[in-house]
């Protein structure tokens, strides 16, 4: 990948500590805003990473402005609303269950498949949810790797979400994430990681 498609490549180097070991979930962030440029570049790295048949089924809604807050505080669990008020940038994750119409773009060489997907809805919700996840994950590393913190959650109404912000389209909503630059004191002590012989064989 050239450095133009790849602008961490300049001036960051992806540091396994920072974005794995030391991270945290933010549950408070400072008053400073995170700029648009900053989440494009983000999402200009997290666009290449890998998913099946290249279908990058991921849609994100950044909610920034006190408007767009106010849209979604009606589709946030009551514990989560001053989470989503206070911090710089809500993310909206969803994933397209249309993603396979996209194809002749995306991927010539799978055209054929789309018609698997429009005959199997479990097939196409699974290939949509896996891969929308997927991407949403690696947003969140490449995220961090920035410099930024980020507090994903789950507590949110899904059909007030969908229906907020992806009404007339097959897209539904996977997490929410809040995003800036955390304050330390809101992260909570670390809880227990399993180890490798808890969760993980090699046959």
């Amino acid at each position: 990948m050239s450095d133009a498609l790849n602008p961490v490549a300049a001036s960051h180097s992806f540091n396994l500590e920072s974005v794995f070991v030391q991270a945290r979930t933010y549950y408070r962030f400072h008053d400073r805003p995170v700029a648009d440029d900053l989440l494009k570049t983000i999402y200009d790295i997290v666009r290449m990473g890998p998913t099946s048949n290249n279908g990058c089924p991921m849609r994100i809604v950044f909610a920034k402005s006190a408007e767009a807050k106010a849209r979604l505080v009606p589709g946030v669990k009551p514990k989560n609303v001053e989470k989503v008020l206070n911090a710089p940038v809500t993310a909206i994750f969803g994933f397209d269950m249309a993603f396979y119409e996209h194809f002749d773009k995306l991927a010539p060489h799978a055209v054929a498949n789309a018609s698997n997907y429009v005959k199997d809805t479990d097939l196409k919700f699974r290939a949509a949810f896996r891969n929308g996840t997927l991407q949403a994950a690696y947003f969140l590393m490449v995220t961090r790797a920035f410099g930024l913190q980020c507090g994903p959650m789950s507590g949110f109404y899904h059909d007030i979400v969908d229906q907020e912000f992806f009404a007339g389209s097959e897209i539904k909503s996977n997490f929410i994430m809040t995003i800036g630059y955390g304050d330390p004191e809101s992260v909570r002590p670390r809880g227990y990681r399993y180890a490798f012989d808890e969760v993980c064989s090699i046959i």
